[in-house]
């Protein structure tokens, strides 16, 4: 009989099955939740109390999943702000509540991992007892892959869609010919500020994981830091998570930097695998136009052709993203609300946003910034 444990901490759970059994990307690799524990990016004091799920079979993991008690609804990327106001005022007590994802990351991928169906089932039915017997409000399943759909049909579960924009790497040789798909205008746009950055003289670097130094990521984080800043918010990740992933998982890593002379005055920071690369940070020391579009999206377009990964996928947000030759993609989540007068309420809701995602899908479709019989 399989046996299924809550553990407090990503610390002692078996690191090659855990990989072996989560093998999709690389935010789920054990080594990526075992550098955020360590660095104190989530844990004791910052809302994020670890509490992953395992299964075994004599003395084998046969299932998991990465669960987090949350004190606050910060760094989810699927916002439920409105739900705890409205859950507090309806007299109680919104949070802690479980969550199912990978902390400060809106990366689709698996959430629930068993060797068969029937683990994975149980992982839910056990998250559902465990959420009930303690009077929490919800378990929220976010940014999960579509096919874990079907663990959630013919029950209380409540689908959550959103909108993400991911370029994809269609076969194409060099990024000139990326180029030449997209519409005369888009097309035009994209080379002027490439021109701009290059008259500029700066130089940029494209340094995998392996060849990044300290120094280098004492600069990065500094420009992290200061992105925050900007945008009168906190970092969410210490300085040391980046110096744990750095020695853990160095083949997953790129970081892509602007100098001038010898000076770094800008840098993006990347995860991928052979499959995708994904957008993560961007910052810089001062202003400079265009550099953010060449660093975030461009080096990253062209990592893709030269490595032959086929998608990248920019992060939340951003319709400025089709611009650059990003598509609009529906993203998913799963809800399930414990009382019921509330949990008809969300449930309307939903509806209502189902219907405004729709349309707001069918909008960008129509301006997707690759070329028509009309705009070639």
């Amino acid at each position: 009989m399989a046996a299924l444990e809550f553990q407090s901490s990503f610390k002692n759970i078996n690191q090659k099955e855990w990989n072996d059994l989560t093998k999709s990307n690389p935010f789920l690799r054990l080594e990526f939740f075992q550098s955020l524990e360590a660095s104190k990016s989530i844990g004791e004091g910052t809302g994020w109390q670890p509490f992953p799920v395992t299964v075994t079979d004599q003395g084998r993991l046969v299932g998991a999943s990465p669960i987090f008690l949350k004190e606050h609804s910060y760094g989810e990327y699927v916002f439920d702000w409105s739900w705890a106001e409205a859950y507090q005022k309806y007299g109680k007590n919104y949070y802690p509540k479980i969550v199912s994802s990978i902390p400060f990351t809106p990366a689709t991928g698996p959430r629930i991992f068993g060797l068969d169906q029937s683990i994975k089932k149980y992982i839910v039915m056990q998250l559902e007892d465990l959420a009930y017997k303690n009077k929490m409000s919800s378990i929220h399943i976010l940014f999960c892959d579509e096919r874990e759909r079907d663990m959630h049909e013919d029950s209380r579960w409540m689908p959550r869609e959103g909108v993400q924009f991911k370029w994809q790497n269609k076969h194409y040789n060099n990024f000139e010919e990326f180029l030449s798909q997209l519409s005369h205008d888009k097309r035009k746009k994209i080379k002027q500020e490439r021109k701009k950055i290059k008259d500029l003289g700066f130089e940029i670097k494209k340094i995998k994981g392996p060849e990044i130094t300290e120094t280098d990521l004492d600069f990065f984080y500094a420009c992290y830091c200061n992105t925050y800043q900007e945008h009168h918010s906190h970092p969410y990740l210490t300085r040391d998570f980046f110096s744990l992933i750095r020695e853990s998982m160095p083949e997953n890593l790129l970081l892509v930097l602007a100098y001038e002379g010898d000076l770094p005055i800008a840098g993006s920071f990347f995860i991928y695998d052979d499959k995708k690369l994904y957008g993560r940070y961007w910052g810089s020391k001062s202003f400079y136009p265009g550099l953010h579009f060449e660093l975030s999206y461009y080096q990253g377009q062209e990592f893709c052709i030269e490595n032959k990964i086929s998608i990248f996928e920019g992060g939340a947000q951003g319709e400025h993203k089709m611009a650059r030759g990003f598509e609009p993609f529906n993203t998913f989540s799963f809800h399930r609300i414990f009382d019921e007068k509330f949990e008809h309420a969300i449930k309307d809701f939903l509806k209502r946003e189902k219907n405004g995602i729709d349309q707001y899908t069918n909008e960008l479709n129509e301006r997707v910034p690759y070329k028509t019989e009309l705009n070639i």
